[in-house]
């Protein structure tokens, strides 16, 4: 049946809400609702509780202890720390865990990018100053660089796997990285 105006046909077996059969298997199994976000889902919040470690208070996200987890010194100050790695003189320290550091495979991605634009400033400038004379468009010639990103270090030896990101704010943090993860490098070989 098509109403007038913009035409509006109505068919009950071409509907894309279909209306199930009484006897059909895959309909749903709660009463047929105007609201039917009236009941909360079964099985889930409200009804679960999170309940902490056994004997640990409650943490608040990212790396979770197992039960009990000791963390156990590795004997004085880390020679140096890339994100969350620390690095002794024979072990590597990693959230996911520790082991040593000969044999250790060291790995560094960079997921840094540049971007260049013309600055507010120089689009102001150029537009007052065309006016008077051409020199203005000169100012269109100043870029602005700023890069964003993350450098990604990653560690593996003895089974434990770990990764971290550390963000890139200047273009003086790949080479500080890097130079981190070559020291590293060097006391893995040496070890």
């Amino acid at each position: 049946m098509c109403t007038g105006g913009p035409r509006i046909c109505e068919n009950p077996a071409m509907s894309h809400y279909p209306h199930p059969e009484p006897d059909d298997p895959h309909q749903d199994p709660r009463p047929a609702s105007d609201t039917p976000f009236t009941h909360p889902p079964s099985g889930g919040y409200p009804n679960a509780k999170m309940a902490p470690y056994s004997g640990l208070e409650a943490q608040t996200g990212g790396w979770q202890a197992p039960p009990g987890y000791q963390p156990a010194s590795a004997g004085g100050q880390p020679l140096t720390t890339i994100g969350d790695i620390a690095v002794y003189q024979h072990e590597v320290v990693t959230p996911a865990g520790r082991f040593p550091i000969k044999g250790s495979a060291w790995t560094v991605t960079d997921m840094s990018h540049v971007h260049e634009s013309i600055p507010a400033y120089a689009v102001v400038l150029a537009v007052l100053l065309f006016v008077f004379c051409l020199l203005g468009l000169l100012f269109l010639l100043i870029k602005e660089r700023r890069i964003q990103g993350y450098v990604q270090v990653a560690v593996h030896g003895n089974g434990v796997f770990h990764s971290t990101m550390i963000p890139v704010h200047s273009p003086q943090t790949l080479p500080y990285v890097m130079q981190q993860v070559n020291y590293a490098r060097t006391l893995s070989a040496a070890a």
